[in-house]
């Protein structure tokens, strides 16, 4: 399971010219699984998300957490995150997990972050061509795998 991690000011996806998800502060999720991801990985990056010190305290050092901010998410799939460069011109995509695989995935990390993540939770469509929008304050991205 890789997730990008990017602190946003507001970010938001479309599709079809429909806004689907938006969110304020907060975090955007660009999410993509491979064959052999379960339920401890969902579970490990659910916590590891939601815990992630990446917001400036009053001296604006990153010190709070999502909660710490009253942050949401916008989690949105992308199976272009295993895409392989290192041969020819063209990704390969044979590492990202199949639809059959990723789609129960995805629903599951949805389903967990909105148990437990202190904020709003939106998402885009798993499949669906979107255009995503974000303001990355900072900026601050991360890379988050396990």
């Amino acid at each position: 399971m890789r997730v990008i991690v990017q602190r946003v000011s507001s970010a938001s996806v479309s599709i079809e010219d429909r806004v689907a998800g938006r969110i304020h502060r907060g975090l955007l999720l660009l999410v993509g699984f491979r064959a052999g991801d379960d339920e401890a990985a969902l579970q490990w990056m659910a916590d590891k998300v939601i815990g992630l010190r990446i917001f400036g305290d009053a001296e604006g050092k990153m010190n709070l957490a999502l909660g710490d901010v009253a942050g949401g998410l916008l989690v949105i799939s992308q199976f272009t995150l295993y895409g392989d460069t290192r041969k020819g011109r063209r990704p390969s995509f044979v590492d990202a997990a199949p639809p059959e695989v990723a789609i129960p995935l995805y629903e599951r990390f949805v389903r967990i972050l909105r148990e437990r993540a202190p904020g709003p939770v939106e998402t885009g469509e798993f499949g669906a061509m979107m255009d995503v929008a974000l303001v990355n304050q900072g900026p601050v991205t991360l890379i988050l795998e396990r």
